[in-house]
């Protein structure tokens, strides 16, 4: 009776979560073009050409990029803003034999930046020994302790550089929003040059319009400004100085083909910083994917290999799940020069070594992140069966306890790492599908520090900038944010945020967008291998979605030590089966017994007639095992078939 007791005041409090999680809408690309006329062109499956239509690739010239890029398609450095100027200055710094500081930020993005910056200002660096100087010029690198220092450059850092004698620094992936700290740099008449590529400050005018402000440094390169010319406005921090080390080669004498041995640690930064994989950002990280299977870096080589992916063809997956968060653990739990040592290291044991160390943070950190969401799950979920049970009751709802009554999620989390903010509140945003705010404690007990995921169509950045009088600092994008507050105006950022929200219903509702309606026979081995073509995957050019409604399934396996995977055995409507994998087996058993009953569930695990009937949204994969290529298909989504 306690058994029964228990599951179902469980179903009642599942229930009641329920009503405020929407089920993904199902939508088709409904994008026209002559598919046929495309696959004959480029030699590709009429399919195939449906996708890159439905990823806006329009036109034989984008077309052929999309297909077959390489290098040759990167734009010209020199059209972005002040790029030109910043590169002149910095060659003067070198053949000066001036101390040049790189400061970058302590995320995979700020650590790539800085090893490229490193690396490519000591080889440019190399050209002007024994000539215009007689001194070797000094470069350095700092980088702010996330929970010391806070993002980007700041008063500290910059008195720090000056006591050591720094005539220049260089900031990457930071220093568009450091005013404070880029004054008193040249109130002590030290020469700064910032790239990044985050958003531009502004104020919002009384008419509406916005005034923009920039830091008072010797050359500004960021693609975010409005004057700037340049193409691509998707480049992440090590894009943009990737952009610089390649003129600077050019100005320098140096073949500018040596800036290529810089690609992998680009890729890595665009796939992990979640830039979007369109234009020469695609270029990017497919020439990543392919150098790191050899990869030159003793640090990167150990990576891989620890993590069983050596042999192996790499994907976007490996850059954003494996390699990255190892790079971001030692930023997240202690000091990300710890990585970039890693990265600078020349002796293959000590990397070895470095890279296992490296690997035990980032699992010590997914511990502590799986800890964290589940608290905050905790935390949402028993305030909305109190807020709801208070709505039964008809009387208000408790306003300061957060909740899935409200749109913009704005929780608090005591004694979590503070680095692990960001990671946590994204995976709010995805099982809840709402921006997130997530704040915990800092070193100074009146504030508190937080980080922020948003959804398609709430821009986070704006709608924090128009909350901006509350916060003590914030700064980010469209779709992240990172900000501190103090602590007794947290309540009132929740109140103000949630009555200035304008979301509708669509803009609340997860979207399952499907590229090819496509019955599972007209899969084969020779299309799915085509669809390497459109690789990488990734934010801008995600992977394709194919579905099929009405499938009926015969049986189900759940299988790993773990009881983690799980083998469906799909009907095909010519009669035979196919595979479908899926990895949240508890899930698929708690849909099927609520959508077909107790019975049905039973039969398909037993592999008995059933009546168990699915819509299937699935990816198609082969599987390679003892010599063997056998088609099968990767379930994305499933709903009930009506």
């Amino acid at each position: 009776m306690m058994n029964q007791s228990n599951n179902e005041s469980e179903s009642n409090k599942q229930s009641v979560i329920k009503k405020y999680i929407k089920e993904p809408v199902w939508s088709v690309y409904t994008k026209r073009a002559d598919f046929f006329k495309i696959g004959e062109k480029y030699k590709i499956d009429p399919v195939i050409a449906r996708i890159i239509r439905n990823r806006d690739v329009i036109g034989d010239k984008d077309i052929e990029m999309y297909l077959n890029g390489d290098i040759r398609y990167a734009h010209e450095p020199s059209l972005m803003k002040d790029m030109e100027k910043g590169c002149l200055l910095m060659k003067k710094k070198l053949a000066s034999g001036s101390h040049v500081r790189i400061i970058s930020d302590y995320d995979v993005d700020g650590v790539m930046s800085g090893y490229i910056l490193y690396r490519g200002l000591n080889r440019a660096a190399e050209t002007y020994y024994n000539k215009e100087t007689s001194g070797k010029t000094v470069i350095d690198y700092d980088i702010p302790h996330r929970i010391k220092d806070g993002y980007g450059l700041n008063i500290r850092m910059v008195n720090a550089a000056y006591e050591d004698g720094v005539d220049t620094i260089i900031t990457c992936d930071n220093g568009i929003a450091a005013f404070d700290a880029i004054a008193r740099a040249k109130e002590l008449g030290m020469t700064v040059i910032v790239t990044d590529h985050h958003d531009i400050p502004y104020d919002v005018n009384e008419d509406g319009s916005r005034q923009y402000h920039l830091p008072a440094a010797d050359a500004v390169i960021d693609h975010k400004q409005q004057d700037c010319t340049y193409p691509c406005k998707e480049l992440c921090g090590a894009g943009v100085v990737y952009k610089f080390i390649q003129l600077l080669y050019r100005i320098s004498g140096i073949p500018e083909e040596e800036c290529q041995e810089f690609i992998e640690y680009l890729g890595i930064a665009t796939v992990c910083d979640v830039m979007n994989l369109v234009d020469e950002n695609r270029i990017f990280v497919k020439m990543a994917l392919h150098k790191l299977k050899n990869s030159s870096n003793h640090g990167l080589f150990a990576l891989i290999r620890n993590s069983g992916r050596q042999n192996k063809r790499l994907s976007t997956f490996d850059l954003g799940f494996i390699i990255g968060p190892c790079i971001n653990a030692a930023g997240r739990l202690g000091d990300a020069k710890a990585s970039m040592e890693f990265l600078l290291e020349q002796d293959s044991y000590k990397a070895e070594t470095r890279a296992m160390e490296l690997i035990n943070i980032n699992n010590q950190r997914k511990n502590m992140t799986i800890a964290g969401t589940k608290q905050a799950v905790d935390i949402l979920e028993k305030n909305t069966l109190n807020a709801s049970i208070s709505e039964q009751e008809s009387s208000p709802a408790d306003t300061n306890m957060p909740s899935l009554l409200d749109k913009v999620i704005v929780l608090y989390i005591p004694d979590i790492h503070e680095s692990l903010v960001g990671i946590i509140a994204g995976r709010i945003k995805e099982r809840y599908y709402r921006p997130v705010l997530l704040f915990t404690d800092s070193e100074d007990s009146d504030i508190l520090k937080g980080s922020g995921r948003s959804i398609e169509g709430y821009n986070m950045y704006d709608e924090l900038n128009k909350a901006g009088n509350l916060f003590v600092k914030f700064g980010g994008h469209e779709m992240a944010a990172g900000f501190s507050i103090k602590r007794e105006l947290l309540d009132e950022l929740r109140r103000v945020l949630n009555q200035n929200e304008n979301m509708d219903e669509k803009t609340l509702t997860p979207k399952l967008m499907i590229d090819v309606p496509m019955p599972l026979r007209y899969n084969s081995i020779s299309l799915t291998e085509q669809l390497q073509l459109i690789e990488p995957f990734g934010k801008g050019n995600e992977k394709p979605v194919f579905a099929q409604s009405g499938v009926s399934v015969r049986r189900v396996n759940i299988m790993g030590k773990d009881k983690n995977v799980m083998r469906l055995t799909l009907m095909m409507d010519n009669g035979e089966t196919i595979t479908g994998l899926n990895f949240e087996p508890d899930v698929f058993i708690s849909r099927i017994k609520e959508w077909f009953g107790e019975s049905e569930c039973d039969r398909i695990l037993n592999g008995t007639a059933n009546r168990v009937v699915l819509d299937v949204a699935y990816y198609p994969d082969i599987n390679d095992y003892a010599g063997r290529r056998e088609l099968q298909v990767r379930i994305i989504e499933y709903r009930k078939h009506e």
